[in-house]
């Protein structure tokens, strides 16, 4: 099972909270694409990694995408899934203007990891991401998006909302408790979700 997270303008705000949220045993591999400047410093892995008890890592090409751990896309690079569930670093031409593009990363992961993903679009200030989470909607996976009423930039939510049927809208803190369950007993569906 697999948790991918996308945001732009103003999520910065919100991921530190979701990731100190995830437990020291979370079951779940976490991919995150932030839209970021190309050629942006080696920082921001290293500010979220202080919020997140989880080890966290800007991605390589090839890595291995284990459960427990929290990958970052790099500036200036796609972040797709492969099949063999490895990270592939992509500099195809941009996607809603960026590098790394949400929709890039959810689509891949939809293919690769079918019902047992969930997707989540935070704030920010294009329609990125809004295809990709219809992509893991139609493969059984579940999608939720930051409460445009709580977002610093509520386009992105919006747009997500407008292009499918998300399973819930949540404020920050709501939305922390909801990934901190994700693969437990008390998570509905953990009992189909071994991977």
């Amino acid at each position: 099972m697999a948790l991918v997270i996308g945001g732009s303008a103003g999520s910065i705000q919100v991921l530190p909270a979701l990731l100190r949220a995830l437990p020291a045993d979370y079951p779940l591999c976490v991919l995150l694409v932030l839209h970021r400047l190309e050629g942006a410093g080696g920082q921001l892995d290293k500010f979220l990694q202080s919020h997140c008890g989880l080890p966290l890592c800007e991605v390589e090409d090839k890595q291995p995408l284990l459960a427990g751990r929290v990958y970052l896309a790099p500036a200036g690079y796609h972040l797709l899934v492969e099949a063999t569930g490895c990270a592939s670093l992509s500099i195809d031409p941009r996607v809603q203007y960026s590098r790394p593009s949400i929709d890039v990363l959810f689509e891949s992961a939809a293919e690769v990891y079918g019902r047992r993903l969930v997707g989540v679009l935070l704030s920010g200030a294009n329609g990125d991401g809004s295809a990709g989470l219809a992509c893991i909607k139609a493969a059984g996976g579940r999608v939720l998006v930051q409460d445009p009423a709580t977002a610093q930039v509520a386009t992105m939510p919006l747009r997500a909302i407008q292009a499918t049927r998300v399973d819930g809208v949540l404020e920050s803190q709501a939305l922390a408790h909801y990934l901190a369950r994700l693969g437990r007993p008390q998570d509905a569906r953990s009992a189909d979700d071994k991977d």
